[in-house]
């Protein structure tokens, strides 16, 4: 187990969501983060999400707002959602 990557999350009222083992942000908005992890795409979704912290270097990644929804996602699956939200690098450019 020792070039295992590490992956684990844990949330916290609902309010918290820590994830440590993210290796790229595909999409997020308010009401849906769609991330790439160690163990594959995985998606957020909630109510007023907000990325509070991210660090690809470490993986770690900590979201604020209501989490109504985690899960894992089919690798086919993430390339039609990534057309749902707006890439990090058009949100930037606005």
């Amino acid at each position: 187990m020792p070039d295992q990557k590490v992956h684990h999350f844990s949330l916290a009222n609902r309010e918290e969501f820590n994830l440590k083992g993210v290796t790229k942000v595909e999409t997020f908005d308010e009401s849906e983060i769609i991330i790439e992890t160690n163990a594959g795409p995985l998606a957020i979704r909630g109510d007023n999400l907000h990325i509070n912290h991210l660090n690809l270097e470490s993986g770690d990644l900590v979201v604020f707002g209501l989490v109504k929804l985690i899960q894992y996602l089919d690798p086919q699956g993430l390339k039609s959602a990534k057309g749902k939200g707006k890439s990090i690098i058009n949100r930037l450019l606005k």
